[in-house]
C-alpha cells in the first residue's frame, strides 16, 4: 500500500498517551511560549529560556518513547518506525517537537 504508514496506528496511540500522561508539561510548555511571545524586550530572555528548558523536556520524553521502542526492532523496521514517529511528533507537536 502506498503511503500507508506501517506504525501509524501504533504511533498515534503513542502520541496519544504521551499527551495525556504529561499534560501539565505541555500545558507550561505553551504557558511559557504565549510568556515569551508576550515578554518585552527585557524580559524575553528570561521567557525564552524557560520555554527551551521545557521544550527540551517535552523532546526527551517523546524520544525516550520512540527509542524504547526502536530497541525491540530489527535495523530496518527501527529505521522506518524512527521515521514515522518523528513525522508524526512533529505535526502533533509543532514548535516544541524538535
Amino acid at each position: 500500500m502506498i503511503g500507508r504508514r506501517r506504525f501509524g496506528d501504533l504511533v498515534d496511540r503513542q502520541l496519544a498517551l504521551f499527551v495525556e500522561e504529561h499534560a501539565d508539561l505541555l500545558r507550561d510548555c505553551d504557558d511559557a511560549l504565549r510568556a515569551y511571545n508576550a515578554a518585552d524586550r527585557d524580559d524575553a530572555d528570561e521567557h525564552y529560556e524557560r520555554f527551551g528548558d521545557l521544550q527540551e523536556e517535552v523532546n526527551d520524553a517523546l524520544e525516550d518513547i520512540r527509542d524504547r521502542y526502536t530497541a525491540t526492532l530489527d535495523d530496518s523496521l527501527a529505521e522506518r518506525y524512527t521515521a514515522e514517529f518523528d513525522r508524526a511528533a512533529a505535526k502533533r507537536f509543532r514548535g516544541v517537537w524538535l
